[in-house]
């Protein structure tokens, strides 16, 4: 968000609300400017090169006074500075360990819409404008992780921020380990350890346990099928949710066409750009070649042309920046709703697939009791009922949590989105107006300098451009009079070749029309 001293300055024509609105509404992780990521190094271990950032965490002491924009609405509390006030931290992180945390709030918090992160990029990623621009999202990503109600609290953002080296490697092991252990690496940290016990309800008992790759394996064949065959647990919300995937597949869809415009109209900004400079070159050649009065206004139109372009091309930037990208960003922000809903979708089909094992393994159950002999294997095949039991009521509260927080998410998602949309629109419309403003000064500026000397007075009060132009007339109608007169005008033939002597004329020949029979 630009500051005060960027925005259109107020003129007496400009709507007072709408700069209103621009001055006392800024993005939400713009004022949490205790977070910081900066200083960017280059470091080359052998064939392992890398970029390090440090990450500051500077909360300044806490005032419990709310504080409300010109709109009479109050602003999100920093819940994150209200329980760590005074906790200074400064710590070096590369995009690997940002990609580790953003991994990990998915799985603690599934059903949260994660803020996205910076996509990987394989070539010139150690250029200075990539590894800044870099730097810049991966501070915006962290700013919004710490407003986020959902995820602030999650032990991975206290390990990110505050962990020194040792600790900070110690859990990224730890939670390589569990998703492991876990089968598919499914779930939330909770989630991680129900599907680590239910690795091993896959065996027929409590001393014939399978081993983890088979389990894993089993888990992702049961959870495929249960896909496939669409028999899925329902729930009271399920239209509901319903609902919510069309709107978010329609609103994708519009987006991106909007996005490809905005993409479009930054282009063509771009090319005016080009346009003008060109222009203004051919003025400056064609001033160059004329005479001295008239070229050097043609010049003084190149020389204008060339601050348009120049006013143009900075007008192109400020779009991007306040237009293209805005957009680009509500396209990953759907897309990150998107993986929220996914989430759900995945718990769906984990506690559908627990109830269907259970289903199996008690048909199982009751043909071994009938079975004369097989009472050790109903015992065992009983007991894992009971650990899948278990399991699926911790799979039925995760599914029933994460559904709850991609309602709560949604509905948070809409009205951020329709703030920030509005925010944009209204800073589009004010560059729109400040270009066309200075344009026409610029044009307005030039036109005077173009009539000076054409309409020029004298001190006696005669105009000298009217007796220039009568002089010129005389002596021109003078010249005219000296000359010869000039000859009657001859009809000419284009099939006939010019006289070059007198003798050439009798080479034509006329029909004589007293010829008898060719009269008509």
């Amino acid at each position: 968000m630009a500051n005060e001293s960027t925005l259109p300055q107020p003129t007496p024509s400009s709507s007072p609300s709408i700069l209103t609105t621009l001055l006392s509404n800024a993005r939400p992780e713009d004022v949490i400017s205790y977070i910081t990521v900066s200083d960017p190094v280059i470091h080359a271990d052998g064939m392992n090169k890398y970029t390090s950032y440090r990450v500051d965490c500077r909360p300044p002491p806490f005032d419990p006074t709310p504080s409300t924009n010109n709109n009479d609405s109050t602003i999100m509390p920093d819940l994150f500075l209200q329980n760590n006030q005074g906790q200074y931290s400064s710590v070096l992180r590369r995009y690997s360990d940002f990609l580790w945390l953003y991994e990990r709030l998915h799985k603690e918090r599934a059903g949260s819409i994660v803020p996205p992160l910076p996509e990987k990029q394989a070539v010139s990623r150690f250029s200075p404008e990539f590894v800044e621009e870099r730097r810049l999202a991966l501070e915006r990503f962290l700013r919004r992780v710490i407003l986020h109600p959902e995820v602030m609290d999650c032990d991975a953002v206290g390990i990110f921020l505050r962990g020194d080296d040792v600790t900070f490697q110690h859990a990224k092991n730890v939670s390589k380990s569990v998703d492991k252990r876990s089968a598919g690496g499914e779930g939330s940290v909770g989630g991680g350890d129900i599907m680590n016990s239910s690795t091993h309800l896959s065996g027929a008992g409590a001393f014939n346990l399978t081993p983890q790759k088979t389990a894993g394996i089993k888990k992702w064949f049961s959870e495929a099928k249960t896909t496939l065959s669409n028999d899925l647990v329902s729930s009271p919300d399920d239209d509901l949710f319903d609902e919510i995937e069309r709107y978010i597949e329609s609103l994708s869809i519009q987006m991106k066409r909007v996005s490809n415009q905005a993409s479009g109209l930054v282009r063509k900004s771009k090319e005016i750009a080009n346009g003008l400079f060109e222009f203004g070159l051919a003025f400056h050649q064609l001033g160059q070649s004329e005479g001295e009065v008239l070229g050097k206004k043609l010049q003084l139109v190149g020389s204008t042309a060339d601050t348009l372009s120049v006013l143009s091309a900075q007008h192109a930037d400020a779009e991007w920046k306040k237009l293209e990208e805005p957009f680009k960003d509500y396209l990953k922000m759907i897309h990150a709703v998107k993986l929220a809903l996914g989430r759900r979708h995945d718990k769906r089909v984990s506690y559908t697939a627990l109830l269907h094992e259970i289903q199996t393994r008690e048909v199982n159950l009751h043909r071994l009791r009938m079975s004369p002999g097989r009472e050790g294997q109903a015992y065992s095949t009983e007991m894992s009922i009971q650990r899948y039991q278990a399991a699926a009521e911790v799979a039925r509260e995760d599914y029933a949590e994460c559904s709850q927080r991609v309602l709560r998410e949604v509905d948070r998602f809409k009205r951020e989105k329709a703030e920030e949309m509005k925010m944009v629109v209204l800073e589009f419309i004010m560059l729109e107006i400040e270009l066309n403003r200075s344009m026409e000064k610029i044009w307005g500026e030039l036109v005077p300098k173009l009539e000076e000397g054409s309409v020029a007075t004298d001190g006696s009060g005669s105009v000298e451009a009217s007796s220039s132009m009568a002089a010129s007339s005389s002596a021109q109608q003078a010249t005219m009079v000296n000359l010869p007169p000039m000859p009657a005008s001859q009809p000419t033939y284009s099939n006939v070749p010019a006289a070059s002597d007198p003798m050439m004329e009798s080479s034509i020949q006329y029909r004589d029309n007293n010829i008898v029979g060719m009269g008509l």
